[in-house]
């Protein structure tokens, strides 16, 4: 077969992506309020040649390359541009870019702009890239109107992995807020106080968690309970306590199973059971893995592949699209959300070639 490809700016220099990842670092944009660095990026997706560029009704900023036809293969390229709280001083040093989301995910997102503007595109292939809002909260907005909005043939999430990793799952999630309230008594006597009946609650699902892992070797595939708070009051009369719990999901839970289990351990509390996200993994035997994996072979570097315990908007357009999709970009994950966050500016430009030269293999 022969193949057609579409016109392409010129190859850009490296000082110029490593200008723009900076200056996209350098602007603030914690989740729910991301809209100055979501006007830089549809900027730049002007200058860079888009074809079209604009702020979406959820407030993503997206950038759109390639084939205009009816069936066209959408490959959607979904980082986000929001950010955890931390404010990281941003600089270059030695060849380093410190700042918070220079991992975390504006170096991936950056990654994305770039390579989707450099490749030579297969003329079936439309390229969607998105600097997605609101994924760092249990809300993950963005990502939700782009699920409705598109319908995608492959899509890469922007997350960091190494320039030379391919993520294929992430584990689900579920949040519990629990509340009781119990009458005062003599701290010598039988009754149990708001605060014990807590500690009881969450020792019923770490002890759940711990026989349900027992059959369960890799962590991935592990039920993951982590308390995130408790808290408790007392006004002489009745005593209060709350918790907050997180827990992460393996694919093979009965989700239903489990929240009923919850509501049961709850005894005389009550739960608010919220932010379900269902587990996502991706097969390794598929055209995007494949073109991926020899585009990082190319670059001179082994891949590996990954299953990551968090969540990110995979979890979220996963079940809707139901298409291969996985997670590319560089930077060490162990630095998301730390005070030392940072990026390596090399492993950056590589992850840029990487990207375009995977992009360059994919066609209908």
């Amino acid at each position: 077969m022969t193949a057609h490809f579409r016109s392409t700016p010129a190859p850009l220099d490296n000082g110029t992506c490593c200008r723009l990842i900076e200056q996209l670092v350098a602007i603030p944009s914690v989740s729910g309020d991301e809209s100055a660095a979501v006007k830089f990026l549809v900027r730049q997706f002007e200058s860079l040649g888009y074809a079209r560029s604009f702020v979406d009704s959820a407030g993503n900023a997206v950038g759109i390359r390639g084939s205009a036809a009816a069936d066209s293969m959408t490959v959607i390229l979904l980082g986000h541009i929001d950010t955890v709280p931390g404010d990281i001083p941003v600089e270059i040093r030695d060849g380093v870019l410190h700042g918070r989301g220079s991992v975390d995910a504006k170096g991936p997102l950056a990654t994305f702009a770039l390579a989707g503007a450099m490749a030579a595109l297969h003329e079936s292939i439309r390229l969607v890239v998105v600097g997605a809002v609101e994924e760092e909260s249990a809300s993950s907005r963005g990502a939700r109107q782009i699920a409705e909005d598109y319908k995608a043939d492959m899509c890469i999430i922007g997350e960091p992995s190494g320039t030379s990793g391919i993520t294929l799952g992430y584990k689900g999630r579920i949040l519990i807020d629990y509340e009781i309230e119990a009458s005062e008594g003599h701290t010598a006597g039988p009754g149990r106080n708001a605060a014990e009946q807590a500690a009881e609650f969450w020792q019923l699902l770490l002890q759940h968690a711990n026989a349900f892992n027992q059959n369960h070797d890799k962590l991935f595939d592990q039920l993951l309970p982590s308390l995130r708070g408790i808290n408790s009051s007392s006004d002489g009369l009745t005593s209060r306590a709350t918790a907050r719990v997180g827990v992460r999901l393996p694919p093979d839970l009965d989700i239903e199973d489990y929240q009923r289990l919850i509501r049961e351990w709850a005894c005389d509390g009550t739960v608010n059971i919220f932010g379900y996200e269902a587990a996502w993994r991706c097969e390794r035997n598929n055209a995007l893995v494949r073109a991926l994996a020899s585009s990082i072979r190319e670059a001179g570097l082994s891949v590996s592949y990954k299953l990551k315990t968090g969540t990110c908007d995979m979890n979220v357009v996963g079940p809707v699209w139901q298409c291969p999709i996985v997670a590319y970009g560089p930077g060490d994950s162990a630095l998301d959300h730390t005070p030392e966050e940072h990026l390596v500016l090399d492993e950056f430009l590589k992850a840029v070639r990487v990207l375009r030269a995977c992009l360059e293999r994919l066609h209908k």
